[in-house]
């Protein structure tokens, strides 16, 4: 069995989360998203890691827009989705639904996940229990429809809340408190989402992250993992949009 990846997250711009994955024993380093360099950068510095890949989850500027800079510094490979080349800046590694890849003996799975943007994918890493989901979803919430359907999230929510409940679910922004009281007017009386939001509020209270969350904590509070249809979801991401 490969040894265990060490995952460094930290504050990015407003509300983005950075996030390094690293292999203590191959000294590769993997940077999930680039949303703003110079963090990025002190993040490596102060682990006294180098950069070797840098893994896309859609191309938004606040996700792809440091790509350049650290691949032009560090010789990173840049990994993303095939089907979005043209918007991922100096892409390498064409990925699509299905594919995987090893990364310092462990295998790295790829889902296509759109509904936020058409070519959004997301990294599943069982042996590490993670998945790196961008912004397809959020802890009780999920990424706007700026480009896909209701049809497509509703499918792409399928996928992530079919991995294991114990899954860790790391998002790409501290949205919590404003999803949970949006949550709140779908399901009030739902006890699960109350305990959460308490959870939540309390770790903000101390200025504590509350990602990475749980397939199993989402399956029972969040809203879009909880709606029945398609139709339904969509109901409840255009409400959450006039929030």
């Amino acid at each position: 069995m490969s040894a265990p990846l060490d995952i460094h997250m930290f504050p990015c711009f407003w509300d983005n989360y950075g996030f390094l994955i690293h292999s203590p024993v191959t000294g590769e380093t993997a940077c999930i998203d680039t949303p703003e360099p110079d963090k990025i950068i002190l993040a490596l510095e102060g682990k006294d890691w180098q950069l070797s890949e840098i893994w896309n989850t859609h191309h938004h500027p606040d996700h792809a827009g440091g790509n350049m800079e650290l691949k032009n510094l560090y010789g990173a490979k840049v990994r993303g989705c095939g089907a979005d080349k043209s918007r991922i800046p100096g892409l390498d590694i064409e990925l699509a639904d299905g594919d995987s890849f090893m990364f310092a003996g462990h295998k790295v799975h790829i889902m296509e996940t759109p509904g936020h943007t058409i070519g959004h994918i997301i990294y599943y890493i069982p042996t590490m229990k993670t998945a790196f989901v961008g912004d397809t979803v959020f802890a009780l919430g999920c990424g706007r429809l700026f480009e896909g359907t209701p049809e497509q999230m509703y499918e792409s929510i399928g996928k992530i809340a079919a991995l294991p409940d114990d899954t860790k679910l790391y998002c790409a922004h501290e949205y919590t408190l404003s999803n949970g009281k949006f949550a709140l007017t779908v399901e009030p009386d739902n006890q699960d989402l109350i305990n959460y939001m308490e959870e939540a509020k309390a770790r903000r209270d101390q200025n504590l992250p509350t990602v990475p969350t749980s397939v199993a904590a989402e399956k029972k509070a969040n809203p879009f993992f909880r709606a029945a249809t398609a139709k339904q979801l969509g109901k409840i991401r255009k409400a959450k949009d006039n929030f």
